[in-house]
């Protein structure tokens, strides 16, 4: 979290919870907070390991970067 009006480091935290509500928790039923709990992480793993991002030139955030290592 950035300073008052550095809406841009809210921006990425936003973009996640947005797509987490969207794509995730509201197309599944949360009977309890363990399997709420349970699918957030499992989206979270999704989001970072699987999920194409257009801005990554769609690649994973994990291949991205790995993809850093293979240049340095």
């Amino acid at each position: 979290m950035g300073d008052v009006e550095a809406c841009w480091g809210h921006a990425l935290v936003e973009r996640f919870f947005g797509s987490l509500t969207h794509d995730w928790l509201l197309k599944a039923p949360q009977s309890t907070r363990e399997k709420m709990k349970n699918d957030v992480s499992a989206y979270m793993r999704y989001y970072n390991l699987d999920r194409l991002h257009t801005t990554n030139g769609d690649m994973s955030p994990i291949d991205y970067e790995k993809s850093f290592r293979k240049v340095s």
